[in-house]
């Protein structure tokens, strides 16, 4: 069986998109969000903008994202990815919007650090209490 971290994030993205085709058809706006820790995709999903109604009816969703709108929409975040550098947890979304019949696409790259992780890696003798005291 493969494990997630041997895929590449590419794939993992991949999956994503697949595993969401069908939410996708039926909304033209919204924000398929990715959660990243190591490099693997941990959770996803899509975030609705709120419904609308009136005269205290919901209205029904007009079509959504058509096959080719899907298929662009996926491209997009799989080229995004390039634009992520050295970094191994954060999040990665993707606002989309049909306008005119075309997708558009805002992408937001955004890295995670654990100051846990960074104090492990440094000696002791750079924390900012002794450089405090070193310097008086």
């Amino acid at each position: 069986m493969i494990r997630m971290e041997q895929l590449s994030l590419a794939r993992q993205v991949d999956m994503v998109f697949r595993e969401l085709d069908d939410e996708l058809s039926g909304l033209d706006s919204g924000i398929v969000f990715l959660q990243i820790r190591n490099n693997v995709v941990g959770k996803f999903g899509i975030r609705h903008y709120p419904v609308e109604s009136r005269g205290g009816r919901i209205q029904a969703a007009e079509a959504g994202l058509n096959a080719q709108q899907r298929s662009s929409f996926r491209s997009v975040a799989l080229e995004a990815l390039q634009l992520k550098q050295k970094w191994t947890h954060g999040e990665i979304s993707y606002e989309f919007a049909v306008r005119q019949g075309m997708i558009v696409v805002d992408t937001t790259i955004e890295s995670n650090y654990n100051m846990a992780n960074l104090m492990i890696r440094y000696p002791k003798h750079h924390t900012y209490q002794e450089a405090k005291t070193e310097s008086s």
